[in-house]
């Protein structure tokens, strides 16, 4: 039985790279304790930082995201190896059978000719009850809540992160915290040695380090 790749369709399986976000250090945070240490007026701006603000917000949602997502991953793990994923096998004419998972594979793989029609109405009547027993599993589970509550989480995190582009700041943890969502987030569905990423990820150790160098002259003025 062969299962062509381009007559497959996987709806069900999470794209998310969790480990590429979740393996970088909330930058904005060790800036934000470098520069403030110490620095009474520094540490009032860091408190009225609305970008700041935004970032602490944007990170307990994130985090939430990648929790439910795990949660998920692991449920659908096991659904899949329980009832393995809605589809159906189709012989085509020549005598090859075709393993589908959608209807708009089904379409590709038989068009809608007439000469067809039972073997169409099979492989959706096939497909219909694979589905619904996938839909009752999954219901039964708990994994179809736990990917509603994922994309619940998810679509939040994604509101906060464009909240971002409207919300100035007013400290340099302030802009490490928009680099380093931009960061976590992107490097969570692309390849993390790519452009933008090496280069952001730049801008964030130069961002520490003038921090750094900034609580050191601070201790020179106050001393």
């Amino acid at each position: 039985m062969a299962d062509s790749d381009n007559t497959t369709t996987l709806p069900f399986v999470t794209r998310r790279q969790l480990l590429a976000g979740g393996m970088i250090t909330p930058t904005a945070l060790v800036l934000e304790k470098s520069t403030l240490t110490g620095n009474a007026t520094a540490t009032n701006m860091s408190l009225s930082d609305p970008a700041l603000a935004l970032w602490r917000e944007w990170q307990t949602a994130h985090d939430l995201t990648e929790q439910l997502c795990r949660k998920q991953q692991r449920l659908e793990t096991r659904l899949v190896e329980s009832v393995s994923f809605p589809r159906a096998t189709v012989r085509l004419p020549e005598g090859e059978d075709v393993t589908i998972h959608s209807i708009e594979a089904l379409n590709e793989v038989l068009g809608k000719g007439s000469d067809i029609a039972a073997l169409r109405q099979k492989a959706e009547s096939d497909l219909a009850a694979h589905q619904a027993g996938w839909d009752s599993a999954a219901e039964e589970s708990g994994y179809a809540a736990a990917l509603t509550a994922e994309r619940e989480a998810s679509d939040r995190a994604q509101g906060l992160l464009q909240a971002f582009s409207m919300t100035p700041a007013t400290t340099l943890a302030g802009v490490a915290a928009k680099l380093n969502a931009i960061l976590r987030e992107g490097e969570a569905w692309a390849e993390g040695s790519e452009f933008p990423w090496p280069q952001i990820r730049s801008a964030l150790s130069d961002l520490v380090g003038i921090g750094k160098l900034e609580k050191v002259l601070h201790g020179e003025r106050c001393s």
